[in-house]
């Protein structure tokens, strides 16, 4: 199937998305695999009749381009309202009527970003060359009533929409479709040239597939740096990975986290928190651009977690929440949507 590769990140990135938002929203919330459809933006925007809420995505360094999400403008206030706490009823009117208000903007916002961290947290170990994706604001289409011009609410050309159900208890939802360009999801994902090759050099280049060169290196272990101020707590997260292949370090908060992370390709962090006031998500301020620039992630673990220390740690940099006590398996699949398969 054509762009497999790119649909199964799209898919694992609003999968891990939706798991996050549930977190920040306080009630389930589900994305379900993607239908692909070949479109256009005249095409697409041909009879629509809904408001439409788009969130531009930068694609940097190695892959660059730009792609949409493309969400109903009802169903970005149903989350950003759930965010803020409303009352169902008054969510349904302010759905019903499609009323955006400046809180509404600022909660997306938020959920947006988390997002987007999500999306960064799978391509950047997926991809085989460096990958940033930065946020750009969002836009607001009425049809009908705001200006279509040649670049919003996105511009001209074709795409590959990638279309996913949204999916919140107890909401009525429609769904997500993710705009890539053909250019970009040709950098993504590239597809072979068509041509018919001779059954003896596929099977020769299935067999060579994945062998090591030789004299080669074998691959080193993806390291995870393990931070804790109790040794306890750091013993029990090197034991639930022990048996994972990976190369772990275990050190206090107060470690010198930059000289070990020039030391080692750390492509995680796990920290462990006792509290999750201000003081103590602050360790992210240091932590996050360090293990970032290998294009690792920082998964944080604490007792509890309330709605307002959760967006605060997603803003910080966080790219997944545990809260203790979890088991083996919990962390190591938390972990595993932010490294390549143990």
């Amino acid at each position: 199937m054509a762009y497999q590769k790119l649909q199964e990140m799209l898919d694992a990135a609003m999968t891990q998305a939706s798991e996050e938002s549930s977190m920040l929203l306080g009630q389930p919330m589900s994305v379900q695999p993607s239908d692909v459809l070949n479109t256009d933006r005249k095409s697409y925007l041909g009879g629509m009749d809904d408001a439409l809420y788009v969130v531009g995505v930068e694609s940097r360094e190695a892959y660059p381009g730009h792609f949409y999400l493309i969400f109903a403008l009802a169903d970005s206030i149903v989350m950003s309202s759930i965010l803020l706490g409303i009352p169902p009823a008054r969510i349904q009117e302010k759905r019903r009527l499609c009323i955006q208000e400046p809180d509404d903007t600022d909660a997306f916002g938020e959920i947006a970003n988390q997002i987007i961290g999500s999306f960064n947290s799978i391509f950047q170990p997926k991809l085989p060359q460096k990958v940033h994706l930065k946020l750009l604001p969002p836009q607001k289409y009425v049809p009908e009533v705001d200006e279509l011009t040649d670049e919003l609410p996105f511009p001209e050309g074709g795409y590959l929409m990638f279309r996913a159900p949204l999916e919140i208890a107890g909401q009525e939802m429609n769904r997500v479709d993710i705009m890539v360009p053909h250019a970009l999801a040709e950098l993504f994902d590239p597809q072979p040239v068509e041509e018919a090759a001779p059954q003896e050099e596929v099977a020769a280049e299935e067999a060579q597939e994945g062998a090591p060169e030789e004299g080669g290196e074998p691959q080193p272990a993806k390291t995870v740096l393990v931070l804790a101020a109790d040794e306890g707590e750091r013993r029990t997260i090197m034991g639930h990975l022990g048996a994972c292949g990976l190369e772990l370090i275990d050190a206090p908060l107060m470690a010198d986290v930059s000289a070990l992370c020039a030391a080692s390709d750390v492509r995680a962090a796990v920290i462990s928190l006792r509290q999750t006031a201000d003081p103590d998500l602050a360790i992210c301020d240091k932590v996050v651009p360090l293990v970032g620039k290998g294009g690792g992630s920082v998964l944080l673990c604490a007792p509890q977690w309330t709605r307002t220390s959760l967006m605060k740690a997603m803003k910080a940099g966080a790219r997944g929440i545990l809260m203790h006590p979890f088991t083996a398996e919990e962390l190591q699949s938390k972990l595993g949507k932010v490294l390549s398969p143990f």
